[in-house]
């Protein structure tokens, strides 16, 4: 694993106590090439730190992968330097739609954009609306307690308050997965990767994000089949308009006692 933070000389400027100098922790930010079948799929800026993970989410949330056998081989290409650049190799060589591979790579990895990519969601053949069907219902105080439990786990914010988090939870206890990146979408990334990795079920399962909801996170919790999103920060229209079309119970606001169901509020319970 790269480093995760780096230290930086910068001066502080306070008009009341006026000039100091100091050591400035901040969150590290690289390329990450993902090529698969020898073919550049897209290069995305993450924060390093569970890459393979980060390449499962994405692939997933893309339809170009379903499973954990999906993938061969996950590793690093010998021939860099950097540990910045990972091949993955898919069980099926029919390789990766061009359409796909059109929004990898215009978007870097943030996912597709404009009303039509709902209906392009709905369409892969990935899409199995696993997240729509699954019968989870939610006490509204378990959503309540979720930024708590999100924040407890944010180590690499601690140090730099540079980064987003997201969090895979269960009903009950503390969460599954906790994964950090400069990117919201690549934390998302990440603890779906951890999921379909890890072969663990997500339909009973409670998504949550130190950001705000867009579409390409709706995308991914629905192509992971979570049920219930979950964010401390406001949601996007269509954000919104995907998490209703695509069954997922989208919670915004998500702050001290208080929170706004913006779809399917039939799975939240409230107190």
């Amino acid at each position: 694993m790269g480093r995760i933070t780096s230290r930086h000389k910068v001066v502080r400027i306070d008009l009341d106590h006026g000039v100091t100098t100091r050591a400035e922790v901040a969150a590290v930010e690289e390329p990450l090439e993902i090529r698969v079948d020898d073919e550049v799929l897209t290069v995305t800026m993450r924060t390093p730190g569970h890459d393979v993970e980060l390449a499962h989410g994405l692939l997933q949330a893309e339809g170009i992968i379903r499973r954990r056998e999906d993938v061969l081989i996950a590793r690093y290409c010998a021939d860099t330097e950097l540990m910045n650049v990972l091949q993955l190799q898919l069980r099926d060589r029919a390789g990766v739609p061009a359409t796909a591979q059109r929004s990898l790579i215009s978007h870097g990895g943030c996912g597709l954009c404009g009303k039509t990519s709902i209906d392009a969601v709905t369409a892969s053949p990935a899409y199995d609306a696993a997240a729509a069907v699954s019968s989870l219902r939610v006490p509204a105080e378990r959503i309540a307690a979720l930024p708590d439990l999100l924040r407890a786990g944010q180590t690499v914010f601690d140090k730099t308050g540079g980064v987003h988090a997201a969090g895979l939870f269960e009903l009950q206890g503390d969460a599954l997965v906790i994964r950090e990146d400069i990117g919201r979408h690549n934390a998302v990334d990440k603890i779906t990767g951890w999921a379909l990795l890890q072969e663990r079920a997500t339909t009973e399962t409670i998504a949550m994000v130190s950001s705000r909801a867009s579409f390409e996170i709706v995308q991914k919790v629905a192509m992971a089949g979570i049920p219930v999103l979950a964010c401390v920060s406001a949601p996007s229209s269509l954000a919104i308009e995907a998490a209703e079309r695509l069954g997922v119970t989208l919670v915004a606001y998500t702050r001290g006692r208080r929170m706004t169901v913006c779809s399917h509020s039939e799975r939240i319970l409230p107190p």
